[in-house]
């Protein structure tokens, strides 16, 4: 092959990728172009109005109205409402698993406790109740609750669990550390289904105490 041939070859592939990477560049400040400050105003409203209809009846059109957005510009920055609905959902979550280090077990579980007062725990344990019932049927949703909420959360709550291993509160071996996820997801539930009652700071705080740290060996 020539060299001119094979210049031409390269320069050609060259303005390929520089276009592919124009276009990728040009979509990525398109996505962008909503505010911090916009996208937790427009985060606020979606839960507003996810409380008031359920996640079944809510609309994209509904959203837009809401928000005074157009649904173009929702579904370019969301793709659609199950993603939409969920990150909204994981930004009004209080601070990461992550920033949490008290130095203790026991101190991590009762700072992640406290991350909430009970009157939000309240509402958001409602909201979690119909998107759960939600999401058993909408398979969009699902996926999304479990790639954007559900896996990330566990891997922070790994590295939490992993930190108490390595100063030496809790066993490497001991088999309860593959169930304190599902234990705290269960004290949710068990309260509202058997106490027909809201979880709360002193109800999580007295389960923490009573059965996750014994089951841990703390």
């Amino acid at each position: 092959m020539g060299y001119c041939l094979v210049y031409e070859t390269v320069s050609f592939e060259w303005k390929q990728r520089k276009q592919v990477g124009d276009m990728a560049g040009t979509a990525t400040t398109r996505r962008s172009r909503i505010t911090p400050e916009r996208e937790t105003e427009l985060y606020a409203a979606v839960l507003d109005l996810l409380r008031e209809v359920g996640y079944d009846a809510l609309t994209m059109d509904a959203v837009a109205a809401r928000t005074r957005s157009s649904k173009a510009t929702l579904y370019r920055q969301w793709g659609g409402k199950a993603e939409l609905v969920v990150k909204a959902l994981r930004h009004q979550k209080p601070t990461g698993l992550s920033d949490v280090d008290t130095g203790s077990l026991r101190g991590d579980l009762h700072a992640l406790v406290r991350r909430e007062d009970d009157c939000a725990m309240e509402r958001n344990s409602a909201l979690m109740r119909g998107l759960m019932r939600a999401a058993h049927t909408d398979a969009e949703l699902w996926s999304a609750f479990r790639e954007l909420v559900v896996e990330p959360e566990a891997v922070e709550f790994g590295h939490l669990l992993g930190r108490a291993v390595a100063r030496g509160e809790v066993r490497a071996d001991n088999p309860a550390l593959g169930y304190v996820v599902h234990m705290i997801v269960g004290a949710f539930v068990a309260r509202t289904l058997i106490d027909e009652r809201p979880p709360t700071q002193e109800f999580l705080t007295s389960y923490v105490d009573a059965v996750i740290l014994p089951a841990l060996g703390v």
